[in-house]
Protein backbone atom coordinates (compact mmCIF):
# COMPACT_ATOMS: atom_id res chain seq x y z
CA UNK A 1 0.00 0.00 0.00
CA UNK A 2 1.12 3.72 -1.00
CA UNK A 3 -0.10 6.44 0.70
CA UNK A 4 0.87 9.85 -0.73
CA UNK A 5 0.16 13.43 1.05
CA UNK A 6 -0.38 15.72 -1.42
CA UNK A 7 -0.64 19.04 0.88
CA UNK A 8 -3.76 20.04 3.24
CA UNK A 9 -5.60 16.92 3.88
CA UNK A 10 -5.08 15.76 0.82
CA UNK A 11 -4.03 12.16 0.50
CA UNK A 12 -3.71 9.66 -2.69
CA UNK A 13 -4.07 6.10 -1.23
CA UNK A 14 -3.30 3.25 -3.55
CA UNK A 15 -3.32 -0.42 -3.47
CA UNK A 16 -0.33 -0.68 -6.06
CA UNK A 17 1.46 1.58 -8.51
CA UNK A 18 0.21 0.97 -12.00
CA UNK A 19 -2.80 0.88 -14.49
CA UNK A 20 -4.07 -2.29 -12.49
CA UNK A 21 -3.92 -0.59 -8.94
CA UNK A 22 -6.99 1.36 -7.40
CA UNK A 23 -6.02 4.49 -6.38
CA UNK A 24 -8.37 6.61 -3.82
CA UNK A 25 -8.24 10.32 -3.21
CA UNK A 26 -8.90 11.84 -0.19
CA UNK A 27 -10.23 16.16 0.59
CA UNK A 28 -8.77 17.41 -2.60
CA UNK A 29 -8.21 21.04 -2.23
CA UNK A 30 -8.89 24.05 -4.62
CA UNK A 31 -5.39 25.77 -6.01
CA UNK A 32 -6.83 29.24 -4.22
CA UNK A 33 -5.24 27.80 -0.98
CA UNK A 34 -1.92 28.63 -2.70
CA UNK A 35 -0.78 25.08 -3.39
CA UNK A 36 -1.38 23.41 -6.74
CA UNK A 37 -3.58 20.70 -6.74
CA UNK A 38 -2.13 17.73 -9.33
CA UNK A 39 -4.42 16.28 -11.93
CA UNK A 40 -4.64 13.04 -12.62
CA UNK A 41 -7.52 9.80 -12.66
CA UNK A 42 -8.68 8.16 -8.87
CA UNK A 43 -10.95 5.51 -8.89
CA UNK A 44 -12.09 6.89 -5.50
CA UNK A 45 -12.90 10.22 -4.22
CA UNK A 46 -13.96 11.02 -0.29
CA UNK A 47 -14.72 14.64 0.82
CA UNK A 48 -14.81 15.15 4.72
CA UNK A 49 -16.74 18.63 4.69
CA UNK A 50 -18.15 21.28 1.75
CA UNK A 51 -14.75 23.73 2.38
CA UNK A 52 -12.97 24.70 -0.89
CA UNK A 53 -10.18 23.22 0.88
CA UNK A 54 -11.53 19.91 0.62
CA UNK A 55 -13.90 19.44 -2.05
CA UNK A 56 -12.45 20.28 -5.12
CA UNK A 57 -14.16 17.36 -7.26
CA UNK A 58 -13.38 18.96 -10.42
CA UNK A 59 -9.64 18.37 -9.91
CA UNK A 60 -9.77 14.79 -10.34
CA UNK A 61 -10.15 13.09 -13.66
CA UNK A 62 -11.79 10.19 -14.63
CA UNK A 63 -15.15 9.27 -13.32
CA UNK A 64 -14.32 8.32 -9.64
CA UNK A 65 -16.72 6.87 -7.01
CA UNK A 66 -17.12 10.28 -4.83
CA UNK A 67 -18.21 10.05 -1.24
CA UNK A 68 -19.27 12.57 1.28
CA UNK A 69 -21.08 11.35 4.03
CA UNK A 70 -21.40 8.95 6.47
CA UNK A 71 -22.23 5.47 6.38
CA UNK A 72 -20.82 2.03 4.56
CA UNK A 73 -19.27 2.06 1.01
CA UNK A 74 -17.36 -0.54 -1.42
CA UNK A 75 -16.20 -0.09 -4.10
CA UNK A 76 -13.20 -1.91 -6.22
CA UNK A 77 -11.98 -4.42 -3.03
CA UNK A 78 -12.13 -1.43 -0.83
CA UNK A 79 -14.09 -0.82 2.42
CA UNK A 80 -14.97 2.65 3.47
CA UNK A 81 -17.17 3.90 6.32
CA UNK A 82 -17.82 7.84 7.37
CA UNK A 83 -18.18 8.79 10.82
CA UNK A 84 -20.17 11.67 11.73
CA UNK A 85 -18.06 14.06 13.28
CA UNK A 86 -17.83 17.94 13.93
CA UNK A 87 -15.56 20.45 12.34
CA UNK A 88 -15.67 22.38 15.57
CA UNK A 89 -16.08 21.54 20.21
CA UNK A 90 -19.77 23.13 19.48
CA UNK A 91 -21.83 20.80 17.75
CA UNK A 92 -20.85 22.09 14.49
CA UNK A 93 -22.00 25.60 15.53
CA UNK A 94 -19.10 27.65 14.28
CA UNK A 95 -18.09 25.29 11.02
CA UNK A 96 -20.62 22.46 10.64
CA UNK A 97 -20.51 18.98 9.92
CA UNK A 98 -17.01 16.98 9.23
CA UNK A 99 -16.68 13.06 8.20
CA UNK A 100 -14.37 11.02 9.54
CA UNK A 101 -13.08 8.25 6.79
CA UNK A 102 -11.70 4.89 7.51
CA UNK A 103 -10.69 2.98 4.77
CA UNK A 104 -9.84 -1.03 5.02
CA UNK A 105 -6.92 -1.49 2.34
CA UNK A 106 -4.96 -4.34 1.52
CA UNK A 107 -5.76 -5.44 5.44
CA UNK A 108 -5.01 -2.23 6.74
CA UNK A 109 -7.09 0.17 8.38
CA UNK A 110 -6.01 4.32 7.63
CA UNK A 111 -8.45 6.66 9.37
CA UNK A 112 -8.50 10.50 7.96
CA UNK A 113 -10.01 12.97 10.02
CA UNK A 114 -10.89 15.42 7.91
CA UNK A 115 -11.05 18.89 10.00
CA UNK A 116 -12.18 17.42 12.98
CA UNK A 117 -12.27 20.21 15.45
CA UNK A 118 -13.15 17.58 19.13
CA UNK A 119 -12.27 15.03 20.95
CA UNK A 120 -13.27 11.95 19.83
CA UNK A 121 -16.85 10.45 22.06
CA UNK A 122 -17.79 7.04 22.61
CA UNK A 123 -19.61 6.25 19.32
CA UNK A 124 -17.05 7.52 17.20
CA UNK A 125 -14.23 5.49 19.06
CA UNK A 126 -16.24 2.22 18.60
CA UNK A 127 -16.40 2.57 14.76
CA UNK A 128 -12.39 3.83 14.37
CA UNK A 129 -11.06 0.87 16.74
CA UNK A 130 -8.39 -0.86 15.64
CA UNK A 131 -6.95 2.27 13.20
CA UNK A 132 -3.71 0.88 11.80
CA UNK A 133 -2.47 4.63 10.45
CA UNK A 134 -4.05 7.91 11.49
CA UNK A 135 -4.59 11.00 9.30
CA UNK A 136 -4.61 13.66 11.55
CA UNK A 137 -5.02 17.55 11.27
CA UNK A 138 -2.78 19.44 13.56
CA UNK A 139 -2.36 23.36 12.63
CA UNK A 140 -5.59 24.44 15.27
CA UNK A 141 -7.35 27.82 14.32
CA UNK A 142 -9.37 25.54 11.75
CA UNK A 143 -9.43 22.12 13.60
CA UNK A 144 -7.94 20.46 16.63
CA UNK A 145 -4.64 21.99 17.51
CA UNK A 146 -0.96 20.18 18.23
CA UNK A 147 -2.02 19.45 22.13
CA UNK A 148 -5.94 17.95 21.40
CA UNK A 149 -4.20 16.15 18.40
CA UNK A 150 -2.08 14.27 21.29
CA UNK A 151 -4.99 13.56 23.03
CA UNK A 152 -6.78 12.02 19.74
CA UNK A 153 -3.61 9.66 19.17
CA UNK A 154 -3.93 8.72 22.68
CA UNK A 155 -7.50 7.48 22.79
CA UNK A 156 -6.69 5.68 19.24
CA UNK A 157 -3.44 4.34 19.41
CA UNK A 158 -3.13 3.84 16.13
CA UNK A 159 0.14 2.22 14.92
CA UNK A 160 1.45 5.00 12.72
CA UNK A 161 0.38 8.35 13.05
CA UNK A 162 1.05 11.15 9.89
CA UNK A 163 0.27 14.69 10.79
CA UNK A 164 -1.73 16.81 8.08
CA UNK A 165 -3.56 20.32 7.84
CA UNK A 166 -0.21 21.94 8.77
CA UNK A 167 1.66 25.14 7.66
CA UNK A 168 3.51 24.40 4.46
CA UNK A 169 5.62 26.81 2.48
CA UNK A 170 3.53 28.39 -0.14
CA UNK A 171 0.09 27.75 1.82
CA UNK A 172 -2.22 30.70 1.78
CA UNK A 173 -4.31 29.55 4.96
CA UNK A 174 -3.17 31.38 8.49
CA UNK A 175 -2.53 27.61 10.75
CA UNK A 176 0.70 26.41 12.23
CA UNK A 177 3.70 24.15 11.65
CA UNK A 178 4.05 20.73 12.33
CA UNK A 179 6.62 21.13 15.01
CA UNK A 180 4.57 22.19 18.32
CA UNK A 181 2.61 18.28 17.54
CA UNK A 182 5.91 16.38 16.90
CA UNK A 183 7.35 18.12 19.83
CA UNK A 184 3.82 17.60 21.89
CA UNK A 185 3.98 14.08 20.63
CA UNK A 186 7.36 13.12 22.12
CA UNK A 187 7.78 10.79 19.20
CA UNK A 188 11.24 10.97 16.99
CA UNK A 189 9.68 11.15 13.20
CA UNK A 190 10.26 9.57 10.42
CA UNK A 191 10.65 11.85 7.14
CA UNK A 192 9.64 9.87 4.00
CA UNK A 193 8.29 10.99 0.18
CA UNK A 194 5.86 8.45 0.16
CA UNK A 195 4.97 5.74 2.86
CA UNK A 196 5.14 2.10 1.40
CA UNK A 197 3.29 -0.04 4.13
CA UNK A 198 2.18 -3.84 4.17
CA UNK A 199 0.23 -5.27 6.85
CA UNK A 200 3.52 -7.57 8.39
CA UNK A 201 5.55 -3.85 8.10
CA UNK A 202 3.16 -2.02 10.52
CA UNK A 203 5.30 -1.28 13.83
CA UNK A 204 3.83 -3.91 16.48
CA UNK A 205 4.97 -2.56 19.83
CA UNK A 206 5.92 1.48 19.63
CA UNK A 207 3.51 3.73 17.85
CA UNK A 208 5.91 5.69 14.57
CA UNK A 209 5.76 9.25 13.54
CA UNK A 210 6.08 9.21 9.54
CA UNK A 211 6.01 12.96 7.84
CA UNK A 212 5.38 13.20 4.31
CA UNK A 213 6.89 15.33 1.93
CA UNK A 214 4.19 17.41 0.17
Amino acid sequence: MYITWLGQSCFKLQDKIGPDGVLLVMDPYSDEIGLKMPRFEADIMTVSHDHYDHNNTGAIRGNPLVINGAGEYEAKGIFIEGVEAWHDDKNGQERGQNIIYRVEMEDISVTHLGDLGHILDSKQLEKLEGTDILLIPVGGKYTINAAKAVEVVSQLEPRIVIPMHYKVPGLKVDIEGVEKFIKELGLKPRTEEKLKISKKDLPQEDMELVVLGP
